[in-house]
């Protein structure tokens, strides 16, 4: 039966959003310690989950067009849930598929502030790193004090202790 499928399908992908989850976790910890290195790994296991979710969900909308086809309707129609809901009767099967959206919905919310949170470490992280360098290129204002232009020394300042020209 194709609704049973629908539903496993939203169960698979609710479990891979909370895989990503997991490594969002890691992320935000490893953001905060500044591990680069190992964000990277952690972002490369987060590419696979994406796949992994992409295929999921041309299972979860073949699933769906078999529902569809079950219920006498041939075309391919583009149904969100629930409209899809609406053509399930027995409200056993309705209550199941309902509970699997309401936590595939839960755990994506939870994602979404996770990603949020990594987003806002990751701008705050790079805001420190444009403030350190400005910081050390600074160039610091020429005396108040009046110097002939014979006693000068050219090249003889630097601006920082990186030269930003370059």
């Amino acid at each position: 039966m194709s609704l049973n499928q629908l539903i496993d399908a939203i169960h698979e992908l609710n479990e891979y959003h909370v895989q990503l989850i997991k490594l969002g976790e890691l992320k935000k910890q490893l953001i905060i310690q500044n591990q680069v290195n190992e964000m990277i790994s952690i972002t490369n296991a987060e590419s696979k989950l994406v796949k992994q979710i992409e295929d999921c969900e041309k299972k979860r909308l073949e699933a769906v067009y078999g529902f569809l086809q079950e219920r006498g309707i041939k075309s391919r129609l583009n149904l969100n849930m629930q409209e899809l809901i609406r053509l399930i009767f027995d409200q056993e099967d309705k209550q199941r598929i309902v509970t699997a959206l309401n936590t595939l919905s839960g755990t994506l919310g939870t994602l979404k502030e996770l990603t949020i949170i990594n987003q806002q470490l990751i701008e705050q992280s790079l805001s420190y790193i444009d403030f350190y360098v400005d910081t050390l290129s600074y160039a610091p204002e020429n005396e108040a004090t009046y110097q002939h232009p014979s006693d000068k020394q050219y090249n003889a300042q630097r601006s920082g202790l990186f030269d930003t020209r370059a």
